[in-house]
């Protein structure tokens, strides 16, 4: 079955259950607490799959700061950040996609950049935080790929800022 269908099921099922505890919980005063669920999806886990057609594969062009290129087919719906993980670029991305951070920075190529939405207020403001702004700089994080974006190239800036002092890197999970 389709993941996102699954996602949806899942989502559906967990508010009925929800509901009905509500219910019962405001019955029965035997009953404990109110229980409290989440999707059992883990962070990110759409960005690990495989396109499954050709019309949703989106050619994606990392520049690490060393210029190095990497080519990476992504998909419609994928976000930068994610993406880099599952394919090992060089991109920290410290606080995982919360808009918390600017470690997912990157230059985005002239050609698409006026093809992106507008950065939200939030990531703008984190933007100014950001070493080595410049006028096409992004989050990562908060860029999703559409088939306006083949052949997206993007460039990692020279370093980025993190709460970490000795090198440290997590690592995506």
């Amino acid at each position: 079955m389709n993941t996102i269908i699954q996602f949806i099921l899942k989502s559906r099922l967990q508010k009925c259950f929800y509901k009905l505890n509500n219910i019962l919980c405001e019955k029965n005063s035997l009953l404990p607490k109110k229980i409290s669920t989440s999707c059992v999806f883990r962070h990110g886990e759409y960005e690990w799959q495989d396109p499954k057609s050709e019309d949703e594969v989106v050619n994606v062009i990392y520049v690490d700061k060393d210029g190095n290129k990497t080519n990476i087919k992504g998909k419609v719906g994928d976000n930068l950040l994610y993406l880099a993980h599952r394919y090992g670029v060089n991109m920290e991305g410290a606080c995982e996609a919360s808009l918390a951070c600017t470690t997912c920075h990157v230059y985005v190529c002239s050609k698409h950049l006026d093809i992106l939405p507008e950065a939200t207020e939030k990531e703008d403001d984190l933007l100014d935080m950001a070493p080595f702004l410049k006028e096409n700089s992004r989050l990562g994080c908060q860029v999703s790929l559409t088939k306006e974006l083949e052949g997206l190239e993007v460039q990692l800036p020279p370093v980025t800022r993190n709460f970490y002092v000795d090198g440290h890197k997590p690592t995506p999970h």
